[in-house]
C-alpha cells in the first residue's frame, strides 16, 4: 500500500515521502496517527503542487543547516564529566548530553537529530557522532568527552 508521510517517521522516509507499506501497518498505525495518509491519485496531486511551492523555502532552509553546520565542525567540542578510576565516567554521555552542550555554545540541534554509535558513551576519550539537520545536510561531528 502507497502512502504519503505527513511527518517523519524513523527507519520508514520523511515528511512528504511516497513510501510502500504493508496494508495493516498503515491503516493501524500510520493513518490513526496521523502520520500518513493514502497515496490516491488527487493526494499524489496535491502533494506535488504543494512539493513546487515549497522549492524555493527548501533552498534557503538547507542553505541555513549547510551554515550551521560549517560553524558546529569549526567549533572544539569537549564535553567535562566527573571521571574516577581508570577513566570510566560516572554515569553516561548521550546525545541528550551532547545536544545540551551545543546548546549552551550556541548552536540549537535537537537531541533526536543526533546519533552516537553505541548509544552512550561510558569513558573519556575522543568520539565521533552523525548530526541531521536536515534530510540533505549531515555531518559526523567529532567531540572529546574530558575528565573534571
Amino acid at each position: 500500500m502507497e502512502v504519503i508521510l505527513k511527518k517523519d517517521v524513523e527507519n520508514l522516509g520523511f515528511k512528504d515521502d511516497i513510501v510502500q507499506v504493508k496494508p495493516g501497518y498503515a491503516r493501524n498505525y500510520l493513518i490513526p496517527q496521523g502520520m500518513a495518509v493514502i497515496a490516491s491519485d488527487s493526494a499524489k496531486k496535491i502533494l506535488a503542487e504543494n512539493l513546487r511551492q515549497k522549492a524555493h523555502k527548501e533552498a534557503k532552509i538547507i542553505e541555513d543547516a549547510r551554515k550551521l553546520a560549517e560553524n558546529i565542525q569549526s567549533v572544539e567540542i569537549k564535553l567535562p564529566v566527573k571521571v574516577g578510576k581508570g577513566n570510566k565516567l560516572f554515569g553516561s554521555v548521550s546525545n541528550a548530553d551532547l545536544s545540551a552542550h551545543l546548546a549552551s555554545m550556541g548552536f540549537h540541534v535537537d537531541k533526536k537529530y543526533i546519533y552516537i554509535p553505541g548509544s552512550v558513551i561510558k569513558n573519556v576519550g575522543k568520539y565521533t557522532a552523525q548530526v541531521r539537520l536536515h534530510r540533505s545536510v549531515q555531518f559526523d561531528l567529532t567531540f572529546e568527552v574530558i575528565g573534571q
